[in-house]
């Protein structure tokens, strides 16, 4: 039973140094073989990605937004008038907030550049 641990110990050892060398040779291979740096392209797949997000956002606001809309202007319960007044108030901060995340990240950026401050 000792010598089963002991064997075990012995091989997981074996297997975080193998994962350590592996994740060290990746970490140093990696910046050499990227024609420019890995932060410029992660840079600019982010920015494409949130301008995917702004749009598909977008065009999902103004659709739930006509649809409570339509609900508060049609119904006659108070109840869903209220509730589609509170979802509309939801609608509008949440597309606020996911629009001036872009702008305050492109104000940032040049504020912050390469990892030390600038201002």
């Amino acid at each position: 039973m000792v010598k089963q641990l002991e064997s075990r110990r012995k091989l997981q050892t074996a297997y975080w140094s193998l994962v350590a060398v592996a994740a060290a040779m990746i970490a140093s291979v990696a910046p050499v073989l990227a024609a420019d740096s890995i932060w410029t392209r992660f840079s600019s797949i982010m920015k494409d990605v949130y301008g995917q997000i702004v749009g598909i956002s977008t065009i999902v606001a103004v659709t739930v937004a006509a649809i409570a809309l339509v609900v508060r202007m049609v119904s006659r319960n108070q109840r869903a008038v209220d509730e589609a007044t509170s979802w509309l108030k939801r609608i509008v901060i949440t597309w606020l907030v996911l629009n001036s995340l872009g702008f305050v990240v492109a104000y940032l950026q040049p504020l912050i550049a390469g990892g030390n401050y600038t201002g």
